[in-house]
């Protein structure tokens, strides 16, 4: 490890590669920017890009939450952000700003995959804090 790395911290940080949600997560943002670049321009600027930030707003509070002591906040932030962009993915597929059904369906079906596994790490959380409270 070089000075500069322990002088930024780089491996301090929790490792998050290795967890499945990090990796659907980013499953997800290819399989979307793969089909956005098929988009209208004007689906590309307006719903696509929506649909962007809220999955890169996604991808950060993965990173985040695994590397805090205290998860539950931040996971239910997760929990909304992911909400919010199932409901955007639904107005894409209903504007027919997406290329095809079947990836609407090929992004739901990832996108379902992380929310799942988000609640289960809430879940986790939330027994985790119950039993250091008793």
């Amino acid at each position: 490890m070089s000075s500069a790395d322990r002088r930024i911290g780089f491996f301090n940080m929790a490792q998050y590669q290795h967890l499945p949600i990090y990796k659907d997560a980013m499953d997800f943002i290819i399989l979307l920017e793969n089909s956005s670049n098929k988009m209208s321009k004007l689906h590309k600027y307006g719903i696509g890009e929506e649909l962007r930030k809220k999955s890169y707003q996604v991808f950060s509070l993965i990173i985040r939450a695994n590397s805090v002591q205290l998860k539950k906040d931040i996971l239910e932030e997760l929990r909304i952000v992911l909400e919010e962009l199932k409901q955007f993915l639904f107005i894409a597929k209903e504007i027919h700003a997406l290329p095809s059904f079947g990836v609407y369906k090929d992004l739901m079906l990832k996108l379902e995959l992380v929310s799942k596994q988000n609640e289960g790490w809430l879940k986790s959380q939330k027994m985790k804090s119950n039993s250091q409270n008793s």
